[in-house]
Formats: structure tokens, C-alpha cells, sequence
């Protein structure tokens, strides 16, 4: 596999280090910019998880996958991509049934997610 490759890898897998750490230090900033709340201990705890613990846990994947310890890099990175990809879906489900919304933060995401799971899938 390609040096290009292993730093794309790389590096989708800082942004969710990145994300997973600012959702586990400051979960309610971290959905703010989404008019989520997260006022109770509850919510706290379920962004740490999805957002941080899963992130953080996506960022050791993808870390594992741009090094192919264990031969994992196309399994990883295909699986990983995809989830991108799905996500960004779900932003377009959710146009179907809502109206319609400014390009920050939703579309932005949107954007992210469809670039950041396309480069992965090239990778993989």
C-alpha cells in the first residue's frame, strides 16, 4: 500500500482521535453547534460514548489500518469508510423529512463525511 495512502488513513484517524477527545472533555460543546443539550448525566454520558469512546476507537482502528498491523488495513478501512458513507446518508434521509437547514453544521458534516469515507474506500 502507498505511503499516500497510509497518511490519508492517518489522518481521518486524527480527526476522530480529535473528535472522540473534545467529546469525552466537553460533550455539550460538542453538540451545541446541533441545538442538542446535553444537560443531564444522561446525555453527557451517551455523547462520551457514541461520539467520544466509539471516536477515539475509530482513531485506533484507522491507526492499526494505516501501519496493516495484523493485515487489517482493507477490512478496517472499507468498514470505517462505509460508516462514513452511511452517515452522510442518513443527513440525506433526514432532508427527506425535514426542512430545510443553513449549510453549518449539517451539510458541513455531510461534506466531511462523503470526503473522508470516499478516501478511505480509494485506500482501502
Amino acid at each position: 500500500m502507498s505511503t499516500v495512502a497510509s497518511l490519508t488513513i492517518a489522518v481521518v484517524g486524527v480527526f476522530f482521535l480529535a473528535m472522540g477527545t473534545y467529546a469525552l472533555i466537553s460533550p455539550a460543546a460538542l453538540v451545541a453547534p446541533f441545538r442538542l443539550a446535553a444537560q443531564s448525566p444522561e446525555s453527557r454520558s451517551e455523547i462520551r460514548a457514541v461520539y467520544g469512546g466509539f471516536g477515539i476507537a475509530m482513531a485506533a482502528v484507522l491507526g492499526t489500518a494505516a501501519l496493516d498491523i495484523g493485515g487489517i488495513r482493507t477490512g478496517a478501512v472499507t468498514a470505517v469508510g462505509l460508516a462514513l458513507i452511511g452517515m452522510a446518508g442518513g443527513r440525506l434521509v433526514s432532508r427527506l423529512f425535514d426542512t430545510a437547514v443553513r449549510f453549518y453544521p449539517i451539510w458541513f458534516y455531510f461534506g466531511i463525511e462523503v470526503l473522508t469515507g470516499t478516501a478511505l474506500l480509494v485506500c482501502a
